[in-house]
């Protein structure tokens, strides 16, 4: 929730953020059974590589939400990874 509108978190940095060291896959696996998804935003995490990653309802359905706020993807994946939230 504390990623914002028009920037973007890795899975592994989330991982990091809550304390699981290396739970990147884990928190993955957390972002697939979001029950809220337009609440909690988890189309904002992507993969470390830039790759936008999966999402419950599709890639393609991901890849739009993030183009609605600004992100911008070229062959699935972020154009400009300096938008990466860090916590």
């Amino acid at each position: 929730m504390e990623v914002p509108k028009g920037e973007v978190t890795t899975y592994g940095e989330l991982a990091k953020a809550v304390g699981l060291k290396n739970g990147q896959r884990m928190i993955g696996r957390i972002m697939n059974k979001n029950p809220y998804p337009v609440i909690v935003p988890c189309h904002r995490v992507i993969m470390s590589s830039g790759k936008v990653g999966g999402y419950a309802w599709g890639e393609k359905i991901k890849s739009n939400m993030l183009a609605k706020e600004g992100i911008q993807i070229k062959n699935g994946k972020i154009a400009d990874l300096k938008i990466i939230h860090r916590f």
